[in-house]
């Protein structure tokens, strides 16, 4: 048995108990459903191989899929799965546990790049090749083998619910965290002297990312025990209200943790526009731009910057 998703996985994706019975009847799967699924259980079993290796030869022709085939130890993790999820296919059970083995392949696909279009077109194959099986297997009884191939396409689709729920979410956390780190690397607080930070910012300031760099900023502040911060916008093309009182209180904040804000960078239509939305600059502590700012911080930290040829006469008379 292949390691099962932590059930921490279900709630991610919000699968609860009363969801699953939700999509069973979403489905129409019942009782009757369940009971001609389980009269082909042998006949499936019986050709489980051959349904999985039919299953990845159709992909291995897809040149989306081709990430899957480069790394056998996925490739042999991915055919594993898919035997075990076709014996459960036709095992009647489809609770928790079934879900949860849906959800480990449905990562494992996405972890490889495999797009839904391409798992969809691979899905189809297999239904068709083992609902030509149930039908030469019946085929004195055509209805009867027409019935349990709808029966059994019922759970295809409980199954391509999940996967594909699971496939969206998969790409919107990769996406999530693809924002994450270009919002680290766009607010980056730099140490540059002892009890010296620098902030640049760069690009345009929403409210969601004001407020994580005021997070960091206070982080980095209480980390490095500093004094002064010097905040420099000169790559801030425009900012609203909302962004201008949370900068603001930012400062305020960094007050409170005993460090100074200098404020640099400041253009002229930045500046119009916080005058214009009646933003109080009194409480901001500004200079012209980046250098002045950080002159203005070493002076208030007690650093005075010398010349070399000035220094040298000092230190011969010292």
């Amino acid at each position: 048995m292949l390691e099962q998703t932590p059930a921490l996985q279900l709630r991610s994706l919000s699968i609860t108990d009363g969801d699953i019975e939700h999509r069973k009847k979403t489905v129409g799967l019942d009782l009757d459903d369940i009971t001609r699924i389980a009269s082909i259980k042998e006949i499936v079993i019986s050709r489980v191989d051959e349904y999985t290796d039919g299953f990845f030869r159709y992909l291995a022709n897809l040149s989306e899929a081709s990430a899957l085939f480069t790394r056998r130890e996925a490739l042999e993790e991915a055919k594993g799965r898919k035997r075990e999820h076709l014996v459960a296919l036709v095992s009647g059970v489809y609770g928790r546990n079934y879900v949860e083995e849906r959800i480990a392949l449905g990562i494992l696909y996405n972890k490889y790049g495999l797009e839904t279009r391409v798992f969809l077109g691979g899905f189809h194959h297999l239904m068709k090749t083992i609902g030509s099986d149930i039908m030469l297997h019946y085929r004195s009884e055509p209805e009867k083998a027409f019935q349990i191939f709808l029966s059994l396409t019922k759970i295809g689709f409980f199954d391509i619910s999940i996967l594909v729920d699971v496939l969206v979410a998969e790409r919107q956390l990769t996406i999530d965290l693809q924002q994450e780190a270009i919002r680290e690397l766009s607010t980056p607080v730099l140490q540059i002297r002892e009890r010296l930070l620098i902030l640049p910012i760069i690009g345009t300031i929403d409210s969601q990312r004001a407020k994580q760099l005021t997070d960091d900023l206070l982080r980095a502040i209480r980390a490095n025990r500093s004094k002064v911060v010097v905040m420099d916008i000169t790559g801030v093309g425009a900012v609203d209200s909302k962004v201008a009182n949370h900068l603001i209180q930012t400062v305020a904040a960094a007050r409170l943790m005993g460090s100074s804000v200098i404020v640099t960078g400041l253009s002229a239509n930045v500046a119009q526009a916080l005058v214009g939305l009646g933003v109080d600059l009194s409480k901001l502590d500004t200079t012209g731009d980046l250098q002045a700012g950080l002159e203005q911080a070493e002076h208030m930290l007690g650093y005075r910057m010398v010349r070399a040829n000035q220094a040298l006469p000092q230190l011969q008379s010292a």
